[in-house]
């Protein structure tokens, strides 16, 4: 997939164009994406950096880093996507000169989306402006129940199967490993400690069995209240890997939630624990999405 910054940089040619956040590239955005590949157009995405809202001054958990959801764009078919710098000179263009600069400059005869697009200065444009300054618009059907907002509504609640079927695969933590208390090593169970963009939404802190590198993973998410810890660590513990993983990017998938967070009354009773959340990890099983 070809990635510019700016309209320029892409090659005016006919195009059927899909323009929003796209944070998670969840089953009601690949609708959009599935509709855009089937005009025969040369399908692209204007997608927005950083996130809109977040650019206003919210808060908003992110589904995807940058870098993810560009891959994952990638892989659902999209030939090129530029992304577009969310300035306060983008915000304020009205609909019709956003058509001009954006879709009409790379070669836009399609624009796919949802009924309820909006876009342009104060979310003033829709599909009829659209179609009345001269393009194709085809509206993609609505995924029921399929949002970023309700995806991240059950990870609040630990529910990492629910949001993979929304996702359409595993919610993913995505972050850098970095040096930790090295404290699993000692325990018979070396972990990964994750370091992530606190933009990025994280599920409810416990126990959880996913993957990594194509090995099961046992993920810890939380404080250690075991060890009296305040600060929130993401530790994956790879079944069957032996490597060197500092400094580098590392995609965890959860799959299922084993159990909370606990304090025992022993380490032994801690290693004990630990060793049935890795034979649970070991029977867990990827979400059919």
């Amino acid at each position: 997939m070809r990635i510019a910054h700016a309209p320029a940089q892409v090659e005016r040619q006919p195009r059927a164009v899909a323009v929003g956040s796209f944070d998670g590239i969840h089953r009601g955005h690949r609708a959009v994406l599935t509709e855009a590949g089937a005009t025969g157009l040369a399908p692209t995405v204007i997608t927005f950096d950083p996130h809109p809202r977040i650019a206003l001054g919210n808060r908003v958990d992110l589904l995807t880093t940058l870098e993810r959801r560009l891959e994952l764009l990638g892989e659902a078919g999209v030939e090129t996507t530029l992304v577009a710098a969310f300035t306060a000179a983008l915000q304020h263009l009205t609909p019709e000169e956003f058509a001009r600069e954006y879709l009409d400059a790379i070669g836009a005869e399609v624009v796919v989306a949802g009924e309820d697009f909006r876009f342009g200065s104060r979310r003033s444009g829709d599909l009829a402006l659209l179609e009345s300054i001269g393009f194709q618009v085809v509206i993609a059907p609505e995924v029921e129940g399929v949002s970023s907002t309700a995806i991240r509504a059950a990870l609040a609640e630990g529910d990492v199967r629910a949001a993979a079927e929304m996702l359409g695969r595993p919610f993913e933590l995505d972050g850098v490993v970095v040096t930790g208390d090295q404290r699993g090593g000692t325990l018979g169970y070396p972990t990964a400690n994750l370091s992530m963009d606190p933009q990025l939404a994280c599920p409810e802190y416990g126990i959880y069995a996913g993957a990594a590198l194509g090995h099961p993973a046992a993920v810890s998410i939380g404080t250690n209240p075991h060890y009296g810890g305040t600060e929130r660590r993401i530790e994956p513990y790879l079944l069957d890997f032996d490597g060197d993983l500092y400094g580098q990017r590392l995609v965890v998938e959860l799959w299922d939630r084993l159990r909370d967070e606990a304090v025992f009354d022993s380490e032994d009773a801690l290693v004990a624990q630990i060793a049935k959340d890795v034979e649970a990890t070991r029977a867990a099983r990827r979400p059919v999405t």
